[in-house]
C-alpha cells in the first residue's frame, strides 16, 4: 500500500501533470511574470466559476483578508465579531489594523459561527462579521446575511476552507460560497481544495466600489502608477501560481467529488463506533470536505491521535487552543472569558486524511486501525 498522506498534493500533480508543466513554461517563455496574462486569465475563470462579479487575486489568503477588512475604512477600535474556533488570521488581521476581534462560540455539530453566537456580543461599535466555512460546509449565509442587514453590518466570508461549496437559500436558489457576503476571501495555500504550489489568495465581491478600494489597496494604493490615494499594501499574485490554478481550477468539482466519495466511505466503515460522531451535514449547503473532521467523545482524542502516528497514519488536531486561549489575543478578553461549544470541540476534534487521491485500500487500513483502537 502507498504510504498514506494527509494531503496528497504529489499524486493530485502527477494525473495534470502536463497541463500543469505547459501552463509554468508558457509563463517563463513570456517572462510575464507579475500581473501577467495568466493572472488575468485565472481572474475570468474564477469570476464565471463562482458567478460573482470581481475576483482579485493577492498573494496569499491572510493578505486577502487584512485588504477586505482595510477597504471598509472601519475606525480604530472598532469591532469584528469572530468565531473562536478557527484558524489565528481571521482575528490576526483584525488586530493588526487596530480593530478588535470579538471572539464567539460556533455550533457543536457544523463548526460554524450562527447567529444565536453573534447576538449577544452585538454593540454600538460592532461593524462586521466575519463567518470562517470552517472544514469545507458554510455557516447559514442567507441567516447571517439577513442579520448583518438589520444591523448595518458589513459581512466578510472567510472561504479559505470551502472553495466551491454551493449555499443553498429558502427560496430554492444557490451561490457559490465566497460570493454571498459583501466580500469573499480565499487562500490557495497547496493543501487546500483550490491549491496553488506556494502562496495565492483571492477576493471576491460583486460591489463596484469595494472592488475598486481593493484593488487600489492591494497595489500599494495606486489607481494609476506613481498616484497613492490611500495607504495599501503590495499584495499581488505571480503568473506562474495563476497558470497552476487556472490549470487546477478545471479539476475542481471532480476534486471536491472525490473527497465527497471518501468522506462516504468513512461515514459507511465509521458509523458503528459509539465514542465518535461523524462530520454533520447542514441543510445550508453541501460539505466539499476541506477536512474530515471526527469528534471523540470519551476524552481519548489524543490518546487516539499517538495511536494513529504508531500506525503510520497522519492525522491533525483543528484546533487545539481556542483564539481567546491564545497569548496573542490576551488583551482582548478577560481572564475568566470562556466558550462551552469552542472549549468542547478543542478538546474532541481530530481530523483524518482527507483528499482527493485517498484510495478505498488506504481508507479501509484507516478504519480498521480505528475500530481496533475503540474495541481494545
Amino acid at each position: 500500500m502507498k504510504k498514506i498522506q494527509m494531503v496528497d498534493v504529489r499524486s493530485q500533480y502527477l494525473k495534470i501533470k502536463d497541463e500543469v508543466d505547459a501552463g509554468i513554461m508558457e509563463v517563463i517563455d513570456s517572462c510575464a511574470f507579475i500581473n501577467g496574462p495568466k493572472v488575468k486569465e485565472l481572474q475570468s475563470n474564477l469570476e464565471e466559476y463562482l458567478s460573482v462579479k470581481h475576483v482579485i487575486p493577492v498573494a496569499n489568503g491572510t493578505d486577502a483578508l487584512q485588504i477586505a477588512v482595510m477597504a471598509l475604512d472601519l475606525k480604530v477600535g472598532d469591532e469584528i465579531i469572530v468565531p473562536a474556533f478557527t484558524y489565528a488570521a481571521t482575528a490576526e488581521v483584525v488586530g493588526l489594523l487596530g480593530l478588535r476581534p470579538i471572539m464567539v462560540d460556533v455550533d457543536l455539530s457544523t463548526f460554524n459561527v450562527r447567529i444565536e453566537d453573534i447576538q449577544p456580543h452585538i454593540t454600538s461599535k460592532t461593524k462586521a462579521i466575519i463567518p470562517v466555512h470552517l472544514f469545507g460546509q458554510t455557516a447559514n449565509m442567507e441567516e447571517i446575511c439577513e442579520f448583518a442587514k438589520e444591523h448595518n453590518l458589513y459581512v466578510i466570508e472567510d472561504n479559505a476552507q470551502a472553495i466551491g461549496a454551493d449555499c443553498y437559500f429558502k427560496d430554492g436558489s444557490s451561490k457559490k460560497s465566497g460570493t454571498v457576503g459583501d466580500i469573499g476571501c480565499t487562500s490557495f495555500y497547496p493543501s487546500k481544495n483550490l491549491g496553488a504550489y506556494g502562496d495565492a489568495g483571492a477576493i471576491f465581491t460583486n460591489d463596484d466600489e469595494l472592488a475598486r478600494k481593493i484593488r487600489m489597496i492591494a497595489n500599494h494604493g495606486q489607481v494609476s502608477r506613481y498616484y497613492h490615494d490611500v495607504l495599501g499594501c503590495n499584495s499581488r499574485l505571480d503568473s506562474i501560481q495563476a497558470a497552476i490554478l487556472s490549470v487546477k481550477l478545471k479539476h475542481l468539482d471532480e476534486f471536491n467529488l472525490n473527497r465527497k466519495k471518501a468522506a462516504e466511505f468513512y461515514d459507511a466503515h465509521l458509523s458503528k463506533i459509539d465514542q465518535i460522531e461523524l462530520p454533520y451535514r447542514s441543510d445550508d449547503s453541501n460539505h466539499v470536505f476541506h477536512q474530515y473532521t471526527l469528534k471523540v467523545k470519551d476524552g481519548r482524542r489524543n490518546q487516539l491521535k499517538e495511536y494513529l502516528d504508531e500506525c503510520g497514519i497522519p492525522s491533525m488536531i483543528y484546533y487545539p487552543v481556542a483564539l481567546y486561549k491564545q497569548k496573542a489575543f490576551s488583551s482582548y478578553v478577560s481572564e475568566d472569558f470562556s466558550l462551552p461549544n469552542t472549549k468542547i470541540l478543542c478538546d474532541q476534534v481530530i481530523s483524518l486524511p482527507m483528499h482527493s487521491e485517498l484510495t478505498q485500500e488506504q481508507q479501509s487500513f484507516i478504519v480498521n486501525k480505528l475500530e481496533a483502537f475503540f474495541k481494545g
